[in-house]
């Protein structure tokens, strides 16, 4: 009878687990998200904590700092983006089509092939429909950015809950599965200073190869605080992240006759930002941070997690710099532990 009662109970629970995937299925991206942000800015949080005494005040401020690195760069960004479209000169498009168009047949002989594809893409260009459209072009990009930023405002709001409730509710999740202490102690140790490692490591190097941008942009004459945010966020996306920005810099440069500005700036973005800054100071980044967060007997290879983060936004998108290095901080702590049973096991 005891035995009948507990696969009831079995059963049962698995039936509403099932029913709770379905109730809250469209917010467990953002649930997940937010409990690994939580996890990645504990320090913040206890640092917030010894200055105001009081959970809540302390997960209140982590909450707005975290807010202000997602919606100040977004607000300005699309502020000055929908002030640029409503004023774009058809006549001003027309201009650059033409230079585009006598720079492109004076290509060398080498550059054939180039030279095609390119004429290919400027005769599909229309640049006065391009204008009248540009109003159009704008609602698409806020209505993405608005989509990206109420998945933001779901994300923050769990990120408050998973700071201000998160102990109780892993303390009770451990209780009710019954998870050995001293594993469930090394979980959570490596998943928070590995994530804090990624956050950390994230955050820093988008913050410096916008700025590298920002700086060389503004330079050339250009609003470097606004394309040095977009330029940080395009960092993000793996192998072309650059490219989206330095590209169209370097089209432009060229249609209206700045040949030399244009090769500086195709140049300084390949060789100063995704050679430099990218391959070489970026792990050096990461490493560093690493250094200043986690013990040396428990460190995860910098190369590891920087790997983890391409592969992360390749297969989950804008979010997977975080999930990414979660999973795969996950499975190596609990090959850790697998590893040390037997050993504990046999001691036994």
């Amino acid at each position: 009878m005891t035995m009948k009662r507990e696969y009831f109970t079995l059963v049962l629970l698995v039936v509403v687990l099932y029913a709770m995937y379905r109730l809250y299925e469209p917010f467990w991206m953002s649930i997940v998200v937010a409990s690994l942000l939580a996890i990645s800015t504990h320090h913040i949080q206890m640092g917030f904590f010894k200055l105001t005494n009081s959970r809540f005040w302390a997960s209140a401020l982590s909450t707005l700092v975290l807010s202000a690195l997602f919606f100040a760069p977004m607000g300005y960004f699309l502020f000055h983006f929908s002030v640029f479209l409503q004023n774009l000169d058809p006549t001003s498009l027309e201009k650059i089509d033409v230079h585009l168009r006598s720079w492109v047949a004076h290509l060398p002989p080498a550059l054939s092939n180039i030279e095609a594809k390119i004429e290919l893409s400027l005769s599909k260009f229309d640049p006065a429909s391009f204008a009248q459209n540009s109003l159009d072009y704008a609602s698409l990009i806020g209505g993405f950015a608005m989509s990206f930023l109420s998945r933001t405002v779901f994300i923050l709001a769990f990120y408050f809950v998973a700071l201000y409730y998160g102990k109780d509710i892993f303390e009770f999740f451990k209780r009710s599965a019954h998870f050995p202490q001293q594993e469930s102690t090394l979980i959570i140790f490596e998943m928070r200073s590995s994530m804090s490692v990624v956050f950390y490591s994230i955050l820093a190097t988008a913050v410096f190869e916008g700025a590298l941008f920002g700086i060389a942009i503004e330079y050339m004459g250009y609003n470097g605080l606004l394309f040095g945010i977009m330029f940080g966020f395009a960092s993000l996306i793996p192998v072309v992240g650059g490219a989206i920005m330095w590209l169209p810099f370097t089209l432009f440069e060229l249609s209206i006759g700045n040949t030399q500005s244009a090769i500086f700036i195709a140049l300084y973005t390949i060789v100063v930002i995704s050679i430099i800054a990218d391959t070489f100071i970026k792990p050096v980044i990461i490493k560093i941070i690493n250094k200043k967060l986690i013990k040396p007997e428990d460190k995860i290879n910098e190369l590891i997690i920087f790997f983890a983060i391409i592969a992360g936004l390749s297969t989950f998108g804008f979010w997977g710099m975080i999930i990414g290095p979660a999973i795969t901080v996950l499975f190596l702590t609990l090959m850790r532990i697998s590893e040390a049973a037997p050993q504990e096991e046999i001691i036994h």
